[in-house]
Order: structure tokens, then C-alpha cells, then sequence
């Protein structure tokens, strides 16, 4: 759940990636001006002391992975790493050297256009997983492949065929999911590449390979699956998903592959503090997944910033502003120990087998402008996206195309040299420094926002009622869908949501809205958060009405199933006697299919 400030909201323009997905999107446009590169000050970046809490009974063989996909592309584009002595050396040996067991690289079938321009994100076809593959073998590390299925990134809000699969009916795209998987594998094994962990798919939750009809997916994990059992049977088998905050998601997803009796070892989930909920709320569905499955579960991506700064001249996927929502800061440290309390939580999991960061040495390109580093990107694929993209993504990749969202989420600086947080991998069985943080809780839950441990002045603010009042509906469209469901994956909080849908384009139009009266005199915030899909152009806002007259607003988002947007307006004045009204009005045009959504988890307190 992405939550900001009606103003910040203003000036978001970019979705997000996840990682990895969910969480790697484009940056703002309007971000892209050029400036003067900031950097972590001096004293950041050389910190040579670093606090590792020790991690009790951490087995030898728990999985302590990077991902490191985008290195060749970074290399290209003059990209240089460090080790702590300052001598430059090869990152996959200064990765081993700092406690990394396993590298991690994502694949795509054909990244290029027609005329071998690079899609970018590190242009990871097979030929970049074979050659970052021998030097991981050689560094004496594993590799984890990440197989996507796709042409270009993939996960909840995107999972397109690759293009040699267009038009290819379920039963033939399973087919050449072996075909592809075992050719590919074919190149690693007979290279002599370690391959320790192989996934069938990224952030599968809501489609794989163009079908979202999980009688097409399952045959498609299932012939992935029987590839890596005939090329590398010692292997183990990943499923991968995300969102594990979203209530009963993971155990509807283990039941189907369960039912339909999928071969694999492993339920990889990604986990993002600053979007995933707690890892208090990680632990325990990973643990019902091991209890209730018999599977070994780790985290297949997270990360933490250093810094909100940005280094590379395009917008960071976590800026400054996620920073006060989190117990860690946006330091060296705060990184340090918010990737050990991760690493705590899954190795205190039964089953749980490791913990992997992603892309973790995306730095900048060392470019002086905007156009400087955009040249590189284009040239070699070190960005998020090349403009070529636009031949296979055109309404995301090829608008927003730039460099990388993760800079202030790497172990190094934008120099190339490791922060000292990278020595954390390395200390975890030890500890090292201050142990005070002992006493803390190892899955920490995000600090409380402003306001949120007052009381919610609004009925049936989630709707947990089953009903819709003291809610007041205004259709302005034709007909459709406009009511309360009762449906807990669907839902943000709880099991209830206001559901919407509309099959017919510019339909979905209406507003919901509480009125509450006899407040007393003082400051209050209001939020409600809303999620969906298929809604093309949207003209989408909260609302805050004083007396019937508006007060403020601000915009939200629909982007795919399950990325919930909350709007938040504070600074809400009420004097004695006012009436307040709070709102949401949406309006959707829709793509082909009409427009769906839901609405959750309506707040409105008095500032503290």
C-alpha cells in the first residue's frame, strides 16, 4: 500500500515496478530535468563501523542472495566496483568475499528489437544469465534463475507473452515453456554453471505468459518444472509471488498449485517494508505455507534505501518521503539492519531456507546530466527501460524509458564503492558493535503514521458491516456493478470493500461519500484507499467537504489488481458546529472490457 500526501500526490506521475518486478517503474518525467547529482555525504558512504545484531542459529546453508541482473550492462557502460581496500575487482568475487552464496538473475526470452536494440533493464536474455552465470561459479556462489517468461519485465501489473509465443493457444505456450526452459538450462549445464535455485515465473499472482486462467498457468509451471527436473534434478524448484500482506492471498495460491499437484520445492515471496506490511505478517503466512503445504519458503526479493537522494539524474522507485513511515532510516545503518530483521524473521520461519536482495550494485552510470547517463542507457540497457522497449511495451516502457529506480537501494555508492553495509552478510552469525538493538523485536511493524492510533470517526469506515450505510452512493453512470462484497483477497483490510464494475467504457462514474456532524473543534486527516484494473482514463479523487463547500482533494491511481493507492488530506480545520463531508468520486473510461475496482479502508481522525 503506497501511502503520501495529497500534495506529493501531485506530483507523483510514475508507476512503480515491484521488483522486480512490483516495485521498479518508470520514473517522473518531470524529474528528469537536469541538476546537480546529489551524493550521500562523505561520511555515509566511507562509514566503516557498522552495528549487526547477530542473528541466533543461523544455518550454514540459509541462501543469502543478490540479484545482480543488470551488472553486464552496468559494466558497459564503465561502470567500476570496489572492494573495502579500494582496489577495483570483479563485483561477483567482492559479493562472495562479503558472505553472498547465491546470485540471482531474471531472463527474458528476446529483450531486443528487430534491429538488436536493447529493451534495457540490463537486456537479461540467456546469453547475459550464461555469462554472469560462469563468474558466479567461479566465484564459488550458486545461481538462481529467474525465468520470466516474457520479453520484458514481468509481474502483477504486467505478464505478456513473449512475442515468438503470440497467438499460441494455452496447450501450445506449455510446450514451449519446456522447450524454452530446457534449451536454456541446456546452455547452463553444459557451461558448467552451479545453478542452485530455479523459478518458473515472476510474481506470478496475477498471470503468466499473456494467460491470467490458471488452468493455462499451472500447465505452463508444471512443464517448467519437468525441464529443470531433467537438466539439473538436484535443483530446487521456485514458485514465486507477492503482496504477502493481502490476507488469505498465499494460501489460495498454495491451494491451487496443491490441488493441481505442481512439482516444485520452494514459495518464494517478495517482501518490500516499505509496501509489504510487517514481517511479523511475512513470518506468519510463510509459516502457514510450510505447516499447512510441507514447502520451504525464503524471500526471493527485498531491499532498504541508504538514502532518499537520488544519483543517476532519473526518480527513484522509494524516495525521501517513504522515510517516515518505516522504524529504519535512510542510512547505512538503517539499511544494514533493516535487511537483518528480514533475514531474522525468514531464518526464525519454519522452512525457511534464505533471503535474497535485489539488484543491489544498480548504480549510476557516472554521467554528469540527464543526457549523458540517457545516452548509456539506450546503448547498452542500463536503465530501467530503453525507448527500443516501446516495440513491446509502448503505454509504459516506452513513455517513461530511463535509468535506474534503485540507486539509493544499492550496497554501493554511485562511485562503485561498497557501503559499509555490505558487510553485513558477512557478520550475521557474529554480530558485531552496538548488540543494544537486542531487546528490539525482530519483525519490527512500520511506525504509526499520524493520527492512526486515534479512533476512526467514520461508521463503517471498511465497509465490515456488510452494509453500505451510513455510506451515500451517487451513480452518476449506467447500470453495472456498485456494491458491498464480501471477498478477503480482494479486500485491504479485513473481508469487506465497496466493489465497482462496468462492462460498457465511460460507465463507471460515481461518487461515495459520509457526512458527520457535532465534530469538535480542531484539526483532522482523512484517507481512503483504492485499487483495480481496466480503467484506461480515470479522473479519480478524494474529497473533503466543509459546510458543502470543498475543501481539499486529492488524485488517485488505478494501476492493476491488488496495488492499492491511498490519498491522505490533513490539515482538515473544523470550526464549532461545521459539517464535514468526506468522499471519493470516480470515474472510469475503461479499456475493452470495462472498468473494475475496489474501495477500502476509509479513515478520517483528529491530528495528534
Amino acid at each position: 500500500m503506497k501511502r503520501k500526501t495529497w500534495m506529493a500526490a501531485l506530483l507523483l506521475l510514475a508507476l512503480l515496478l515491484a521488483a522486480c518486478g512490483g516495485q521498479n517503474g518508470p520514473a517522473a518525467q518531470e524529474e528528469r530535468e537536469e541538476k546537480a547529482v546529489k551524493e550521500p555525504s562523505a561520511s555515509a558512504v566511507a562509514e566503516e563501523t557498522l552495528n549487526v545484531l547477530k542473528v541466533e542459529d543461523l544455518p550454514a546453508d540459509f541462501i543469502l542472495g543478490m540479484d545482480v541482473s543488470s551488472l553486464l550492462a552496468e559494466e558497459r557502460s564503465g561502470v567500476r566496483y570496489f572492494d573495502f581496500d579500494g582496489q577495483e575487482k570483479d563485483l561477483l568475487q567482492i559479493l562472495a568475499e562479503n558472505g553472498i552464496t547465491h546470485i540471482r538473475v531474471r531472463v527474458w526470452n528476446d529483450p531486443y528489437d528487430e534491429q538488436g536494440r536493447g529493451f534495457g533493464g540490463g537486456n537479461c536474455d540467456i546469453r547475459t544469465a550464461l555469462e554472469i552465470g560462469k563468474r558466479t561459479t567461479a566465484a564459488g556462489m550458486k545461481l538462481i534463475v529467474d525465468f520470466h517468461y516474457s520479453d520484458f519485465w514481468a509481474d502483477p501489473g504486467k505478464y505478456k507473452a513473449p512475442r515468438a509465443w503470440e497467438g499460441l493457444d494455452a496447450e501450445a505456450k506449455a510446450q514451449a515453456v519446456y522447450a524454452y526452459t530446457r534449451e536454456s538450462l541446456e546452455l547452463l549445464r553444459d557451461a558448467g554453471v552451479d545453478v542452485g535455485m530455479v523459478q518458473i515465473g515472476n510474481e506470478i499472482n496475477n498471470g503468466l505468459a499473456g494467460e491470467t486462467d490458471w488452468n493455462a498457468i499451472l500447465p505452463m509451471l508444471a512443464a517448467g518444472s519437468r525441464a529443470v527436473r531433467e537438466l539439473y534434478p538436484e535443483t530446487l524448484v521456485a514458485v514465486h509471488f507477492t503482496e504477502p500482506h493481502n490476507k488469505g492471498l498465499y494460501a489460495y495460491y498454495a491451494g491451487l498449485l496443491r490441488d493441481y499437484g505442481l512439482d516444485y520445492d520452494v514459495f518464494g515471496s517478495s517482501y518490500y517494508p516499505f509496501w509489504h506490511g510487517t514481517l511479523e505478517n511475512l513470518s506468519t503466512v510463510l509459516a502457514e505455507i510450510n505447516r499447512d503445504y510441507g514447502k520451504q519458503v525464503m524471500v526471493l526479493e527485498t531491499s532498504y534505501p541508504y538514502t532518499g537522494e537520488d544519483s543517476d539524474f532519473s526518480g527513484n522507485s522509494v524516495k525521501a518521503d517513504y522515510e517516515g513511515s518505516q522504524n529504519y532510516p535512510f542510512t547505512v545503518q538503517g539499511q544494514a539492519d533493516a535487511v537483518r530483521d528480514v533475514i531474522a524473521a525468514v531464518a526464525g520461519t519454519p522452512g525457511g531456507i534464505g533471503v535474497c536482495c535485489w539488484e543491489g550494485a544498480w548504480i549510476s552510470v557516472g554521467g554528469a546530466s540527464w543526457e549523458e547517463n540517457s545516452a548509456k542507457w539506450e546503448q547498452f540497457g542500463s536503465g530501467w527501460a530503453s525507448s527500443y522497449a516501446a516495440v513491446y511495451d509502448p503505454d509504459d516502457a516506452g513513455k517513461w524509458y530511463g535509468g535506474s529506480s534503485w540507486d539509493n537501494q544499492a550496497f554501493f555508492d554511485p562511485q562503485g564503492r561498497p557501503l559499509a553495509s555490505l558487510r553485513l552478510f558477512s557478520l550475521l552469525r557474529s554480530g558485531s558493535g552496538d548488540q543494544s538493538r537486542a531487546a528490539a523485536a525482530p519483525a519490527p511493524a512500520p511506525a504509526a503514521q499520524p493520527g492512526e492510533s486515534l479512533p476512526n470517526l467514520l461508521e463503517n469506515g471498511s465497509f465490515e458491516t456488510g452494509e453500505l450505510s451510513p455510506w451515500v452512493l451517487t451513480d452518476r453512470g449506467s447500470g453495472g456493478e456498485l456494491f458491498v462484497e464480501d471477498k478477503a483477497v480482494d479486500s485491504l483490510d479485513g473481508s469487506w470493500h465497496m466493489h465497482f464494475w462496468n462492462p460498457n467504457r465511460n460507465s463507471v462514474d460515481f461518487s461515495l461519500e459520509q457526512t458527520v456532524e457535532g465534530l469538535p473543534a480542531g484539526s483532522y486527516v482523512y484517507s481512503i484507499s483504492i485499487m483495480g484494473g481496466d480503467c484506461g482514463e480515470t479522473e479519480i479523487f478524494a474529497y473533503v467537504l466543509v459546510d458543502g463547500e470543498q475543501r481539499a482533494d486529492a488524485p488517485l491511481q488505478i494501476t492493476v489488481w491488488n496495488s492499492w493507492d491511498t490519498a491522505e488530506l490533513s490539515g482538515i480545520v473544523l470550526t464549532e458546529g461545521q459539517k464535514l463531508t468526506v468522499g471519493i468520486s470516480v470515474k472510469c473510461a475503461g479499456e475493452g472490457a470495462g472498468a473494475w475496482g475496489k474501495i477500502d479502508c476509509a479513515a478520517l481522525r483528529a491530528e495528534g
